[in-house]
């Protein structure tokens, strides 16, 4: 009886196998989802059926409002024929029909009227988009305040805090500056390709959702949604994964423990990857997009070129100063440090801090010790007592939006003292000043705290220009205490102070593990004689991040013809083709037309470099710089009636502009 159960059971198992191997053979085959196939977008929309609770949480974010088509139900602002006044210009809204139009003055300075197509935002102000021509798309100059009107809201006002620029100043809205296509899409929808055409000068931009869905931070779901379709034992035996490109599993199996003789949280496990800080980064972040096709779960810096902390954009201390967003701050951060990520603090679907109030903070810092007046020295549940108002302080940008500082540092009155920055305290006590905010800070704790951060002050020589600014920057460059994005920022730093010092620092630094370091690194290099890069920079050529490989094939580019190594040669040729597809991704920006055009100077290709400095004046017929080469690539090429007209038309564009009648007075000197 068992021997023939048995045998009826073996040709049941058997059939399973079959039947299993079948169901493999189906999944592996040509055109099945396990090919290697790139995926591709499928759309928000296909997430939601499985993920409802996700898309719930996503739909009262901002992410999911960050751009929409206009209509009644997506414009906030008043189209009813009222008025704004701003710098000259009176701009009318009013709707034609199903149209909300805006009458403005347009790219030659003559009142237009332009159909809004698309909103930017819900809170605390909207802005509008509309299309110029040629597939250009571009923000209007005027916002709607979406506040209450009990806080000055419910209006519209100008985003152009200074006089009115004029037509053809690439700051005014109509110009290159403010077009969407270059400077806002990649962040406001998602699988955005910018589509650039060199040949009209006109854009074809696409998007596979026009705001920032699933797929922004996931990655392109087309082989997620065909592995789904599988029975689960299957996925598991035939893939590690889901399927979708950006694996954000560092918060996975991780605790933050608070034990009873600790004040904060430790992690469980070290953080030993970025991916999801990168992820926000592509678009919280100030940064340079250097190369197409970016999708989340890419290595960042093969597609982002970051800012780091200098003059202008960041205080000495690196507190934000210009609009920098969230990620060169994050990076300086004490939290980071420790492990932080950004969904430890922000829900990642609603894009909602996790907890209202200091409870965020509460998750890791002990609110015995932090959330009292022992700590704080404020008054409970008041302004003061907030975590963030201390540690996170804001700068209004736009006007009416401000954004919070996500360094989380230790205020520091007495730097504000000392070195003129700002300071928390001053954000509620401007009437009483740095000295007195930094006398009382002192009398509470008995010292002054002094904080993570501590490159205020070599930063600060720097900005000022004093001697020994390269000492102190090397200081910090060398002190491997300090955050990769503070090391960086002082390499920079560096390539304005070349001696010995500097040149050091990049031959060491130009091997670190960081690519935001030999990055950094290379850019010493920029003010020393080619001979004395290449040691330094021909290595880089074969970097494993596209943005070092791209400051590498730059600084070598002078050199490259004494390359003699097939190696080196071949390095440099796949560089300067990655350096030239970059620019020409870029071409839409008269900036990277000039340096496209360098490049080619550099390379001994003159015809093709002049051709770049042309195309940048048609782009910007001001452009100083792009006069001064063209005219240097004539005079290299013996063509001096052609160099002198050249200078004569950008002073006729330009005029009294000294580098040109500089440049005209030396022509005339040794004509």
């Amino acid at each position: 009886m068992r021997f023939r159960r048995r045998a009826v059971v073996i040709p049941a198992l058997a059939a399973i196998t079959l039947a299993v191997v079948a169901t493999l053979a189906r999944i592996i085959a040509p055109g099945g989802p396990s090919t290697g196939a790139a995926a591709e977008f499928v759309g928000g929309s296909a997430c939601a059926p499985c993920h409802a609770a996700a898309a719930a949480g996503w739909k009262s974010s901002q992410h999911a409002v960050a751009m929409q088509d206009a209509g009644p139900a997506t414009i906030l602002g008043r189209f009813d024929g009222v008025r704004l006044s701003s710098g000259g210009v009176t701009t009318a809204f009013f709707r034609r029909g199903d149209q909300y139009v805006v009458r403005t003055a347009g790219a030659d300075g003559a009142l237009r009227d332009f159909e809004v197509r698309y909103t930017f935002g819900v809170w605390p102000l909207q802005q509008y988009l509309a299309e110029i021509g040629g597939g250009r798309i571009q923000t209007l100059p005027m916002a709607w305040d979406a506040r209450p009107a009990a806080a000055g809201g419910q209006r519209w006002f100008s985003l152009d805090d200074r006089e009115r620029l004029a037509p053809g100043n690439d700051l005014h809205w109509a110009g290159r500056a403010r077009n969407w296509n270059h400077m806002c899409a990649d962040c406001h929808s998602t699988g955005v390709r910018k589509g650039y055409d060199a040949a009209t000068d006109g854009f074809r931009t696409a998007w596979s959702d026009i705001n920032v869905a699933c797929e922004a931070c996931h990655g392109p779901g087309s082989t997620h949604v065909a592995r789904m379709k599988y029975p689960t034992w299957v996925r598991r035996l035939s893939w590690h994964d889901g399927g979708l490109p950006a694996q954000l599993t560092e918060r996975q199996g991780v605790r933050w423990s608070l034990d009873s003789a600790a004040r904060t949280a430790q992690r469980s496990t070290a953080r030993t990857s970025d991916r999801e800080i990168e992820t926000c980064a592509q678009c919280h972040a100030g940064r340079l997009h250097v190369a197409d096709g970016y999708t989340a779960g890419a290595p960042w810096m093969d597609f982002y070129d970051p800012e780091l902390l200098v003059a202008d954009l960041y205080h000495p201390d690196g507190q934000q100063q210009a609009e920098v967003y969230t990620y060169a701050s994050f990076l300086q951060s004490k939290m980071y440090f420790v492990g932080v990520t950004c969904a430890d603090c922000h829900d990642p679907h609603t894009a909602k801090p996790r907890q209202p109030g200091n409870a965020v903070c509460a998750q890791c810092h002990r609110p015995a010790v932090y959330d009292t007046a022992a700590h704080h020295f404020h008054k409970s549940a008041s302004t003061g007592a907030q975590c963030v108002a201390c540690h996170m302080p804001t700068t209004t940008y736009m006007l009416i939006d401000p954004r919070h500082d996500h360094s989380m540092r230790v205020p520091r009155p007495d730097l504000s003292v000392s070195m003129g920055v700002p300071n928390a305290c001053g954000s509620c006590h401007a009437d009483k000043g740095a000295q007195w905010a930094a006398t009382q800070v002192r009398a509470w704790y008995g010292k002054t705290p002094a904080g993570y951060q501590r490159f205020a002050g070599a930063f600060a020589v720097d900005d000022r220009g004093e001697a020994g600014a390269a000492d102190s920057l090397s200081a910090v460059a060398n002190d491997p205490s300090q955050p990769a994005i503070v090391r960086a920022s002082a390499l920079t730093r560096l390539g304005s102070h070349p001696g010995p010092t500097a040149l050091l620092a990049a031959r060491r630094w130009s091997r670190d593990p960081s690519a935001l370091v030999r990055r950094a690194a290379l850019q010493i290099l920029e003010t020393f004689p080619a001979a004395e890069r290449r040691d330094i920079a021909v290595p880089l050529l074969t970097d494993k991040t596209l943005a070092v490989r791209l400051e590498a094939a730059w600084l070598v580019a002078p050199l490259a013809d004494s390359l003699t190594l097939p190696a080196e040669q071949h390095a440099f040729a796949a560089a300067a083709k990655e350096f030239v597809g970059s620019a020409r991704y870029n071409a839409d920006r008269t900036l990277s037309r000039i340096t496209l055009g360098s490049f080619y100077a550099f390379r001994g290709r003159l015809d093709s470099a002049a051709t770049e400095f042309r195309a940048a004046l048609r782009q910007d017929s001001r452009s100083v710089q792009a006069y001064l080469y063209l005219a240097e690539v004539f005079r290299v090429q013996g063509r001096m009636a052609e160099r002198e007209r050249t200078i004569r038309d950008g002073l006729k564009a330009v005029p009294n502009d000294r580098e040109l009648l500089s440049a005209l007075a030396a022509f005339q000197r040794v004509r």
